[in-house]
């Protein structure tokens, strides 16, 4: 009874960080599809700044991660978080006060710190709280929750900004991410997490090289996946519809604007994931593990992703657009859930920094080096069938790790 009561508090404390972390992703979730059609209402001079604007937030991250990582340590989740939701708000709200470029990038180095903090803090509730043999279901549920702050972010903002304008949809934005304040101080656990990250799960010494293989390849993982999916596709695919197709699109006879189609696609992987997240993380807890699920997913989505580079009829288009969506639902929450479980093996808060860090640099070079690929002759191709090839050799590196570890217990099984 106690230990279930215990587990329902758990899961609270979960649910509330995903909560918060939703809210204050609207501005930011906003931005990657109206600033690449509406950044002269920004007060910039050029589309180049765009690529810089969505990038700089994540270079921010770099050398502030290990600082929000080690205040972890001293504070409360709770008075981390907010924090976070005070430095968030400010930011969102900047975007409909301050106009141009050095405003910006003041801004969105703000917005750089505050993600620190949601994040490490986000990963540190679901390693800290989540019950052993359900850690990817949690960690399937706190990322689908949290992402439905993109979800509303891009499809109201596709929606609104090209009739209400850049600036009121920040100001109301930034206004709803105020909201996280009183589901903190009302709502949250007031025990200290400071002090939780001081054990981790026993190692037998056999096994220290294939968890030492695993957790350099959770980084590069890391690096790729955020470099592919937050990088390359969310900044870009405004961009991809509207050299396609178009800024006005006739899809199944009606005329919609390129932001709108935008937001709708990307906002239904937002749609599903609360669900499909814990169901795929509900079915990683299982006897056959995590890796195979993620191994099958690379591989499928690798050859989807190179396909939307291509101008096929749209309802085609589309359909393999939203199958790449899908992809990435399973391959961010399995890779995210695996992280976790290396985490238990060390000290949590500060191997999920490390794993912030690199997805981090990966999401910062992203935007960075898609406009300038797409500048070239034949831009998108490159790009995305280049990050084809990435996502299969994740896929193989991770099986031929699992095919090792596999080998390796069996050998272990016939000797003892």
């Amino acid at each position: 009874m106690e230990d279930s009561k215990r587990n329902d508090q758990n899961q609270k404390v979960i649910t509330m960080v995903a909560i918060i972390t939703a809210l204050s992703l609207l501005g930011d979730s906003m931005l990657y599809i109206a600033l690449p059609i509406f950044w002269r209402e920004a007060g910039l001079d050029s589309i180049w700044q765009v690529g810089i604007l969505l990038s700089i937030n994540r270079f921010i991250r770099l050398p502030f991660n290990p600082i929000a990582g080690w205040i972890y340590k001293k504070i409360s989740l709770k008075t981390g978080l907010i924090i976070a939701i005070i430095i968030g708000a400010f930011t969102t709200l900047g975007y409909g006060i301050f106009k141009g470029f050095i405003a910006w990038v003041i801004l969105r180095g703000l917005w750089g710190i505050a993600w620190s903090f949601f994040r490490i803090g986000g990963l540190s509730s679901v390693a800290l709280y989540a019950d052993e043999n359900h850690r990817g279901e949690a960690m399937g549920l706190y990322n689908g929750i949290y992402r439905l702050g993109s979800l509303f972010g891009m499809l109201l903002g596709g929606l609104f900004v090209p009739v209400l304008g850049l600036t009121v949809v920040s100001i109301v934005f930034g206004m709803l991410t105020l909201l996280g304040l009183p589901l903190i101080l009302f709502s949250f656990s007031k025990k200290n997490d400071a002090q939780k990250d001081t054990q981790s799960d026993p190692l037998m010494p056999a096994a220290l090289s294939f968890v030492f293989k695993r957790k350099l390849l959770i980084i590069i993982s890391g690096f790729f996946i955020t470099l592919l999916i937050q990088g390359v596709l969310t900044s870009t695919l405004t961009s991809l519809i509207d050299y396609h197709y178009g800024q006005e699109i006739s899809f199944f006879g009606l005329i919609v604007s390129v932001t709108f189609l935008s937001g709708m696609i990307q906002s239904a992987r937002w749609m599903w994931e609360p669900f499909l997240g814990r169901k795929i993380g509900f079915l990683s807890d299982g006897p056959s593990g995590r890796i195979p699920l993620f191994i099958s997913s690379c591989i499928l989505t690798a050859v989807l992703f190179g396909l939307i580079s291509y101008s096929l009829p749209i309802w085609l288009w589309t359909i393999v657009m939203l199958s790449v969506l899908l992809g990435a639902t399973a391959i961010s929450t399995l890779s995210d859930a695996i992280a976790i479980d290396a985490a238990k093996s060390a000290n949590v808060v500060s191997f999920l920094t490390l794993y912030s860090i690199v997805q981090d640099v990966g999401a910062a070079l992203g935007p960075f080096l898609s406009y300038m690929l797409i500048e070239l002759n034949r831009g998108f191709i490159y790009l995305y069938w280049g990050g084809a090839c990435v996502f299969t050799a994740i896929g193989f590196l991770w099986f031929l790790l699992y095919l090792a570890e596999k080998t390796a217990g069996s050998i272990h099984n016939l000797h003892s």
